[in-house]
């Protein structure tokens, strides 16, 4: 399945959201769509995962070279998830302990009402 990246934004954040399976084939494509938004320093960022159907190990590296640039800007990262697989994932890895995760892009979105 191809992966399907869209931006937009919610209150301060620029929101991508995420479609289709993050694994190692796919999650390059994730990685240039969020280097080059990390180089413009958007100040925010919410990944919307709602609509992702699987999440490896490639894809949570991807999260967290954005989480790491955005923050070294003063920036932040926050994540939409809600499949019970990709919640697990984050939980497993300690991922939703490093950055915050919501259930709605009005959740997590700063400035969002």
């Amino acid at each position: 399945m191809d992966l399907r990246l869209e931006n937009s934004v919610a209150g301060d954040a620029v929101v991508v959201a995420v479609a289709g399976e993050l694994d190692a084939l796919a999650a390059p494509q994730l990685d240039e769509h969020l280097t080059d938004l990390v180089a413009e320093s958007p100040g925010f960022v919410v990944v919307d995962l709602t609509e992702v159907e699987f999440l490896d190990s490639t894809g949570l590296g991807v999260l967290i070279k954005a989480l790491t640039g955005l923050r070294e800007n003063g920036g932040e990262l926050s994540l939409v998830a809600t499949s019970p697989r990709i919640l697990k994932v984050l939980s497993i890895t300690g991922m939703d302990q490093v950055m915050n995760v919501g259930d709605s892009v009005a959740a997590v979105a700063p400035g969002n009402p």
